[in-house]
């Protein structure tokens, strides 16, 4: 299993939101590296859900439920997406803050490729993530 982290805006797709749809399709990405990313996830994959602009922080675990197919939303390009279900809220969120003093998560996409809207997670981060945010 690999670990990823996607970022969405709260204004236009909070986490709420996806727990009311029960599932979405993360299309939109226009970035080379990003669009990697999504096309290395597999079914099963956990995602890490960031806030991003507001709330600067990971609220919830997302797990990847399709895997990638071309974009429908892309007018030109070789852009991918991935379907995702959400698996569980975090009992406390983890702030960008707490991320960035924190020197076990210093490596972290989310903060060495702050621009990056779709990240890998090492299953160490990942872990870590999870036992400072409470959720099991």
């Amino acid at each position: 299993m690999n670990y990823w982290l996607v970022k969405s805006e709260p204004y236009k797709y909070s986490w709420d939101q996806f727990e009311k749809d029960k599932q979405t399709m993360w299309d939109g990405v226009r970035n080379y590296m990003a669009r990697n990313n999504l096309r290395a996830m597999k079914k099963g994959d956990l995602v890490l859900w960031y806030h991003s602009n507001e709330g600067l922080e990971i609220v919830g675990i997302a797990k990847v439920s399709k895997e990638h197919y071309p974009d429908p939303t892309a007018t030109e390009g070789d852009w991918s997406v991935v379907e995702l279900k959400p698996f569980k809220k975090l009992k406390k969120p983890i702030s960008l803050a707490q991320i960035k003093a924190d020197k076990n998560l210093q490596q972290m996409d989310l903060v060495r490729l702050g621009r990056l809207s779709v990240g890998t997670v090492k299953q160490v981060e990942f872990d870590y993530i999870l036992a400072l945010s409470e959720t099991k």
